[in-house]
């Protein structure tokens, strides 16, 4: 089981467009989650509390979160989580493989 959620306890079901930054030494990164119209911004009397990647492993969380509207109206939410050691990096690539398989994803790398 791995998911994304933006209030614990909710799966949500858009499957989001997903950038990764990493420095040359690998001490660090950052992964850019990018959802177009997830059900967070959809469904009424939904709060979003933050980024929340849950698998058997445990939670990994931010708060980093950010709604895009056009035209005044709600289009996505933009995240995004900070990894701060090659030991979140790994723990993030293994959530991420988790989600790919379960979601039958691919990995394009640029």
């Amino acid at each position: 089981m791995a998911e994304i959620q933006f209030a614990q306890g909710v799966a949500e079901e858009v499957i989001p467009d997903v950038r990764l930054t990493r420095a040359k030494d690998g001490s660090d990164g950052t992964a850019t989650f990018y959802f177009d119209k997830p059900k967070a911004l959809v469904e009424e009397g939904f709060e979003v509390t933050g980024l929340y990647l849950v698998d058997e492993e445990g939670m990994m969380t931010s708060r980093e979160v950010n709604a895009k509207f056009i035209n005044g109206a709600p289009a996505g939410l933009e995240a995004r989580i900070l990894l701060k050691s090659r030991d979140e990096w790994d723990r993030f690539m293994r959530f991420m493989n988790r989600y790919a398989e379960e979601k039958g994803l691919g990995f394009t790398k640029s």
